[in-house]
């Protein structure tokens, strides 16, 4: 398998590196509207129409922004990743880690798997950091005005995500080869080397499926009552505080399991094959 060395890190946005839904730094307020008060709309809108939630969610960003006469393009959209506020150490998480990486030998690579906007994770002070952002995303027409759903990722659907990372098949446009069985020699990453980061019920997919490849999923909550049911339902191989800084729990368990993949790479080049996918 290639990808020994490789350290996969892959991370919900909303609630898990920011503190709230992104929509809720300005976009909401813009509307004049308070948070509560637009997901119930989109969520009551979902079961009318017999929507998925995240189309709703879409739609009636577009639709409240028109009746409010308040701008919304691409642009107006990535501009509004400036001002995402953080969970606890998420702005020197990405180069410690990555330092402790290059320090055991490996390489850690960085990936957004969210319902959320690319647009607005597009504008983030943290943005330079993935290697790919996977998240919903609007089609725009040439004055940058969203017209149509590009892409829509809801709790089941981000679990193609993972597959793609695994076979390295990052191109949405490609179905083929994603779906197509590989062997293990084209495997880019095996999936022991490959963390799932989230907060909610819509990772709860993609963390048992993480898990149950041999990967590792973790919990983070800001509030452990709210959240405690992936750890009562064994969603997560561990469960903790949304805190990146130094010396946290988070940062504790990605070292560990850093070391764990270094070692594991260096018996795999001195000869030791246990199958690990």
């Amino acid at each position: 398998m290639k990808g020994k060395n490789d350290v996969i890190l892959m991370y919900d946005f909303d609630k898990t590196l920011s503190t709230v839904d992104m929509q809720e730094y300005v976009f909401i307020p813009s509307l004049k509207m308070e948070p509560k008060d637009f997901w119930d709309l989109a969520n009551k809108f979902a079961f009318k129409n017999h929507m998925d939630n995240i189309l709703s969610t879409m739609f009636l960003m577009v639709d409240k922004a028109k009746c409010g006469n308040v701008p919304i393009t691409r642009d107006t959209l990535k501009e509004q990743g400036k001002f995402i506020k953080y969970q606890p150490g998420v702005d020197e998480w990405f180069e410690r880690i990555n330092e402790f990486g290059r320090q055991h030998g490996v390489n850690v690579k960085h990936y957004i798997i969210s319902s959320g906007l690319k647009c607005i994770i597009e504008g983030c002070s943290i943005s330079k950091y993935f290697t790919q952002i996977f998240a919903s995303e609007f089609l725009y027409d040439d004055n940058g005005i969203p017209v149509w759903p590009a892409v829509a990722i809801n709790y089941s659907s981000k679990t193609q995500y993972l597959y793609r990372i695994h076979k390295g098949v990052e191109d949405i446009n490609e179905h083929t080869k994603l779906n197509r069985k590989l062997p293990d020699d084209e495997k880019p990453v095996p999936f022991s080397n490959m963390v799932y980061i989230g907060d909610g019920l819509t990772d709860v997919p993609s963390m048992k499926l993480t898990r149950l490849n041999g990967g590792y999923s973790i919990g983070v909550y800001q509030d452990e009552q709210t959240s405690e049911y992936l750890v009562s339902d064994d969603r997560v191989s561990f469960f903790v505080p949304a805190n990146y800084g130094e010396n946290t729990d988070m940062d504790k368990i990605i070292k560990a399991i850093i070391k764990r993949i270094s070692a594991e790479a260096e018996l795999s080049s001195l000869g030791w094959d246990e199958k690990i996918d």
